[in-house]
C-alpha cells in the first residue's frame, strides 16, 4: 500500500514547549519509531507542519535588520530543509539498512487571482502592541490583525493547485524510496503570464496540501496525525462523541472549527470521495491503529467501501 502521512507540529513541539534543536529533535525521533513499522511494510510518503518553525524564523529575521526581511517562500524552504532533515535522519538511524528516505524540496503552485491575497488570514510569526503593529505594517506593507489584546501579521492561505515535483516524487516512490516533501504545504509559488515561478508571500493549508498530494500520488490511504484521540462531535460539550468510521456524507453534516479541525475533514473527505481510500485522523502514536480501523477517526467515500482490513 502507498501511505501518505501528515505530521501534525505536535510531532516536533508538543504545546508549551521550547523550540530549541533538542526538543525538536527528541519529538521527531518519537515519531520516526511511530512510523518505522509502516516503512517497514508499505510504501511511505511523509508531509509536516512547519508553523513554529516559519515563526522562529521570522522571529528571527526581525531581530537583523527591521527594514529588511526573508520572504515567506524563503523561510518555508528553509524549514523544509531543516525539518526533513531530521526526520530522514532519525528514520534512517531505524531502519534496517536498503531502506532508504530522501527529502525534496516541494514548491506548491497557487492561483494569484485567488480570494485569499485579498483577504489575508492566517496569523504568523510574533506578537506585537498595537502601536508597533501599525508602525511595522506601515513601513513592511503587511495586513494585521488583534490577536487577543495584541496584533499578528495575517498573510493569505490560497488553495493548492499543483505539487511542482510530483514527477520526482513518483520516481522516488517507484523505487521504494520513503520520501518527505510537501512540508508546510510547500513553498507557495504562482506562474506569470510567461510561464516563469516566483515566490509569494502566503501560507498553504498543510493538510489541503497533502490531501492534494495524496490523490495525484493515487495513495491507498491518508492519514493526518495530529494531538488528538479522534474527530469528535460537539466537541466540548456534554453530548461531545468519539466518531470513529464515518462516510464523507455524514460527517459534512457537522460543523468544526475553521482554524483546527474544519480543514482536515475538508481535506479528508476530498481525498475519500475521489481516491475511495482510507483517510484517517488521529495520534501519532496511534499510526498503525488508525491504518487498520482500530483507532482515530476513519472517513470513506461510503460505510459499504470494502477497505483493505475488513
Amino acid at each position: 500500500m502507498l501511505i501518505v502521512t501528515a505530521l501534525g507540529g505536535n510531532a516536533l513541539l508538543h504545546r508549551g514547549q521550547a523550540l530549541t534543536a533538542e526538543n525538536q529533535r527528541v519529538n521527531v525521533k518519537i515519531a520516526a519509531r511511530a512510523l518505522a513499522p509502516l516503512a517497514l511494510e508499505h510504501q511511505l510518503v511523509i508531509t509536516h507542519g512547519n508553523g513554529p518553525q516559519v515563526g522562529l524564523l521570522a522571529l528571527q529575521d526581525s531581530a537583523y535588520r527591521e527594514d529588511v526581511h526573508y520572504p515567506l517562500d524563503i523561510l518555508d524552504a528553509e524549514t523544509e530543509g531543516m525539518i526533513g532533515y531530521l526526520i530522514e535522519q532519525e528514520l534512517n538511524n531505524l531502519l534496517p539498512a536498503g531502506h532508504r528516505c530522501a527529502t525534496l524540496l516541494t514548491q506548491t503552485e497557487v492561483d494569484l487571482h485567488d480570494p485569499a491575497f485579498r483577504h489575508p488570514t492566517k496569523p504568523i510569526g510574533p506578537v506585537y502592541r498595537k502601536a508597533e503593529a501599525q508602525r511595522i505594517a506601515k513601513a513592511r506593507g503587511w495586513a494585521m490583525a488583534a490577536d487577543g489584546k495584541s496584533f499578528r501579521r495575517v498573510v493569505p492561505s490560497p488553495r493548492p493547485h499543483r505539487i511542482l515535483e510530483l514527477d520526482v516524487i513518483r520516481l522516488l516512490v517507484e523505487n521504494r524510496v520513503i520520501v518527505v516533501c510537501a512540508g508546510g504545504g510547500g513553498i507557495p509559488v504562482v506562474r506569470r503570464d510567461d510561464g516563469q515561478l516566483f515566490g509569494v508571500e502566503a501560507v498553504i493549508d498543510k493538510d489541503s496540501a497533502s490531501s492534494l498530494l495524496a490523490r495525484e500520488l493515487a495513495a491507498d490511504a491518508f492519514i493526518m496525525l495530529t494531538d488528538i484521540e479522534a474527530i469528535c462531535k460537539d466537541w466540548g460539550q456534554s453530548s461531545e462523541a468519539a466518531m470513529r468510521r464515518i462516510s464523507t456524507h455524514e460527517i459534512r453534516q457537522f460543523a468544526f472549527a475553521a482554524g483546527s479541525m474544519a480543514p482536515k475533514v475538508e481535506a479528508a473527505c476530498e481525498f475519500a470521495e475521489q481516491m475511495g481510500g482510507l483517510a484517517g485522523v488521529g495520534r501519532l502514536q496511534d499510526v498503525s491503529a488508525i491504518l487498520n480501523g482500530k483507532a482515530g477517526t476513519v472517513i470513506t467515500r461510503d460505510m459499504t467501501d470494502t477497505l483493505w482490513w475488513d
